[in-house]
């Protein structure tokens, strides 16, 4: 990885963690987006997995800028040992754009967003998967222009900076199609949002889908400019 790539990166962490009105979910956040385990990270830092847990979790003072950039410099090192295939990922984000006809709207969230509030914003009714948890993030995405454009490796740009986020596919006809793609690329989001059709005209298959892949799934009828102005007008 070019060290100036590397370095805008690493600010991005860094800042993010740093900044945010949670730390060290901030912090975790990036751990899981590297697929690394407190484990993993603590034995290359040097200290007890409880450290990083205890940071995590908020038990422990905010770490300070110093330790953040180690940390995140850690991070870096063992997915470069790894084949930098996380650090490939977020390289293209960097500099690519996307087309206006496949993603409609993207955006992060420096602190988890509890998906309940989420789902609340924009109407939603839960078709499947538990309610209890917090996403980093949302990518509203023209299922059809998707599926038809976009390859396996540029389908996984619509994750951003985290996959614990929530995409909204919209004018979906049953739900088959975007959960299908999902299911053979291989990062997986924590929620889906079907937009422009009732849970009654989901396709049976839809749940057992999520079900492996640990994915809640929702279904709004809200239009999708007001979903887009409904999520940028929160405040979180």
């Amino acid at each position: 990885m070019k060290s100036g790539l590397r370095h805008q990166l690493a600010e991005k962490m860094a800042g993010e963690i740093t900044l945010s009105d949670s730390p060290g979910k901030a912090l975790k956040k990036w751990r899981m987006s590297f697929n690394i385990p407190q484990g993993i990270l603590a034995d290359r830092l040097g200290v007890s997995p409880s450290v990083i847990s205890d940071y995590e979790s908020g038990r422990r003072k905010s770490p300070g800028t110093a330790i953040v950039g180690k940390i995140v410099d850690t991070i870096l090192n063992i997915d470069e040992d790894n084949g930098s295939k996380y650090i490939n990922k977020f390289a293209k984000i960097l500099y690519s754009e996307f087309d206006e006809d496949v993603i409609y709207d993207i955006h992060e969230y420096a602190s988890p967003v509890a998906l309940e509030d989420f789902s609340k914003a924009i109407d939603c009714t839960c078709l499947c998967g538990s309610m209890d948890q917090t996403i980093f993030g949302y990518t509203i995405i023209n299922s059809l222009n998707a599926i038809l454009q976009l390859s396996s490796s540029e389908f996984n740009r619509i994750y951003g900076w985290s996959t614990e986020r929530a995409l909204i596919f919209t004018d979906v006809s049953n739900g088959k199609s975007p959960m299908v793609a999902i299911r053979v690329t291989p990062f997986k989001p924590r929620c889906v949002i079907l937009q422009g059709i009732t849970s009654e005209l989901v396709h049976p298959l839809i749940p057992r889908l999520a079900e492996k892949d640990r994915i809640t799934v929702l279904c709004t009828r809200m239009d999708v400019e007001t979903i887009i102005s409904s999520l940028r007008g929160e405040l979180w």
